[in-house]
């Protein structure tokens, strides 16, 4: 697959807003994301993150603000803009009736590519996903990981500038989430911009150069997955699991604790090394507790809470 050649700014968003019900779910966002970046998007739900995709596509109309895709304004050539953008969207909508091949064929003829090309074009793809002895197969016969790289291929199939994957690893083994988590590195490689909304925190750490966590239809940080845990949270968590009253008086005289924050049955410590904590722990007889490093998960309960959204 050959690099792709992009604008310097492939997504140039100005005060984007977008309103529901009179209510902002998408406020005044500011975002610009440089050709060639693997970006993610997170946030809870109802944060945003979707229409905001939706708006980039040209799905959804815009109610304020100004939005430019590769250069090229938007919602006025959303015609022409999705000609150059691939998608994958949360839920696979494979077309069950036609094997392998044939969907890819289906897709890419919407696209007017000639048949020569397009053929092509199909192997190198089967290829990239690994699919070529599965071409003659129906959808019903593919795994749960198989479907997604097959849908992660058609979103290939007009050779696009600008890739956006909605949860593209929802449900899947961590076997299969490792392969499609290999085919987006090699894109990137490529030089392809990649844009990724996930409910995987770890995923969003592992690949993404940047990371804008979103809340309430607003930025809430924007920065790379290591600045942000090094300046958004705390270095280390000491996770500790039904502790009594008499346990957490003593552990909570530790002068390095910065923050502390109670979820059900389990107390988190936040902090540097938590030197006389861990020691009080390690003395005693309760021993159902984790010290680990800070993580993108710490830094996304920090900025949009531990309440469950529905």
């Amino acid at each position: 697959m050959t690099p792709v050649n992009s604008p310097s700014l492939v997504v140039e968003a100005a005060n984007l807003s977008k309103i529901y019900n009179n209510i902002a779910v998408v406020d005044k966002l500011n975002i610009t994301i440089e050709s060639g970046c693997f970006c993610g998007i997170l946030g809870p739900n109802g944060a945003g993150k979707t229409t905001t995709l939706r708006m980039f596509i040209g799905h959804c109309p815009i109610d304020g603000g100004k939005l430019s895709i590769l250069g090229k304004s938007m919602p006025d050539n959303a015609s022409l803009i999705r000609e150059s953008v691939g998608v994958v969207p949360q839920m696979d909508n494979l077309d069950t009736d036609f094997t392998v091949k044939e969907n890819l064929h289906v897709y890419g003829r919407f696209f007017g590519i000639a048949s020569q090309v397009l053929n092509e074009r199909i192997e190198e793809l089967l290829d990239f996903a690994s699919l070529q002895e599965k071409a003659d197969s129906k959808i019903s016969e593919l795994s749960g990981g198989m479907r997604r790289r097959l849908t992660l291929a058609r979103a290939l199939i007009n050779k696009p500038k600008l890739l956006i994957l909605d949860e593209p690893t929802t449900g899947l083994d961590p076997q299969a989430r490792q392969a499609i988590w290999q085919k987006l590195r090699e894109l990137k490689k490529q030089g392809l911009t990649l844009i990724l909304t996930t409910h995987y925190m770890e995923e969003a750490e592992r690949l993404c150069d940047r990371v804008i966590v979103m809340d309430h239809g607003e930025v809430m940080a924007d920065a790379p997955p290591k600045r942000l845990i090094r300046d958004e949270i705390e270095s280390h968590v000491l996770e500790v699991h039904a502790a009594n009253d008499e346990l957490l008086n003593q552990l909570k005289q530790d002068d390095s604790i910065a923050r502390f924050e109670k979820s059900g049955d389990i107390h988190f410590f936040y902090g540097e090394k938590l030197t006389y904590a861990l020691a009080v722990l390690e003395r005693g007889v309760h021993d159902d507790y984790l010290f680990r490093p800070a993580n993108l998960e710490d830094v996304f309960i920090k900025l949009t809470g531990r309440d469950l959204r529905e």
